[in-house]
């Protein structure tokens, strides 16, 4: 639920790009020598440390970064996260986003580039009420959805099953989908239910994006000219961050939870272990189809060429203007 539309990075585009002449130039990169002569790199989350950042901060707990050279510094998003911003113009080195608004903002002229995955299958899903009717997109037509005014997935839905919806704005909350048995919301299926069954609804039911073909990566993305300048510190980098990926799902993540609960003290451990337990069951990290962990942190440009045709057929984006080799790379990885 805390990812920028279409709209907000086109008007957010034209301010980067002002901005970005201002910005450090390559002989003062964000990143330098760290402590004991360790390379610094500016991580910049999505929203609050939470599980989906689990690979990240397991990584630093563990001493992964450390050993690889690498004095990482993860900072924490929210709301107005500015993540793309904020990396585009050399606050940060790295962000976190979903491919959907990376590739969008490749297209506004953002100067970034996809360089690995988070979750091999974006979390994103409409929640509903476990009793009610509905049970596929088609029987969507005709309902009132609370969402993100412009997330790519909901043109699509009406494009590919000839539907209609009410589509009413985000407050980023639960309460509404609690009082409404017949609400029905966008969320993170790895979060939002623990607090609507915590405010006394049941388990809500799910109608997953991937389900109608519209399957983005949440991924790991930086900035294209830094990543360039420092490509051994970027591989060194993807190393130890899939290293620590994999330790928090198949190993024990008390390590990234407590430096979690540290950072972000609102966070509990009840969440924490349902968050980390739905993350690991449903095998985002790994991909929900895989049998072994090769998949952690990878990303392939068939994929991404899926994902350029549905914003072409949409109109969101302009036929031919990009291709996969224009949003992502797999070169850093290992």
């Amino acid at each position: 639920m805390r990812h920028t539309t279409p709209r907000a990075l086109a008007f957010a585009a034209a301010v980067v790009l002002g901005l970005v002449g201002c910005s450090r130039q390559p002989s003062a990169p964000a990143s330098s020598a760290g402590p004991a002569g360790l390379f610094r790199i500016n991580v910049q989350l999505d929203w609050v440390a939470e599980p989906e950042h689990g690979g990240f901060y397991q990584a630093l707990a563990k001493g992964y970064f450390r050993d690889a050279g690498l004095d990482v510094n993860i900072m924490q998003g929210g709301p107005n996260g500015f993540v793309l911003q904020k990396v585009a113009t050399d606050q940060a080195d790295i962000g976190q986003s979903d491919s959907t608004n990376t590739i969008l903002a490749s297209n506004q002229g953002l100067p970034v580039v996809q360089i690995g995955a988070v979750f091999q299958n974006d979390p994103s899903v409409l929640m509903l009420h476990a009793d009610n009717p509905v049970t596929k997109f088609e029987e969507l037509d005709g309902k009132t959805i609370m969402a993100r005014l412009e997330w790519a997935f909901l043109p699509y839905l009406k494009n590919k099953y000839h539907i209609d919806f009410k589509i009413i704005p985000q407050n980023f909350a639960v309460g509404n989908f609690i009082a409404d048995r017949n609400f029905i919301q966008q969320g993170f299926y790895t979060a939002e239910p623990y607090f609507i069954v915590k405010g006394g609804a049941k388990y809500p039911k799910f109608l997953y994006a991937w389900d109608a073909g519209f399957d983005a990566y949440t991924c790991i993305f930086a900035n294209r000219a830094w990543a360039e300048r420092n490509a051994d510190k970027v591989r060194a980098f993807m190393a130890a961050y899939i290293h620590g990926w994999k330790d928090y799902v198949e190993g024990d993540p008390a390590p990234a939870h407590q430096l979690m609960k540290k950072v972000n003290p609102n966070v509990t451990d009840g969440f924490l272990d349902f968050s980390h337990k739905m993350i690991v069951d449903e095998k985002l990290v790994i991909g929900r189809h895989a049998t072994d962990d090769s998949q952690v942190g990878r990303i392939s440009k068939e994929r991404f060429a899926v994902q350029i045709a549905q914003l072409e057929e949409l109109g969101i984006l302009p036929k031919g203007k990009l291709t996969p080799d224009k949003v992502m790379t797999t070169e850093y990885l290992p």
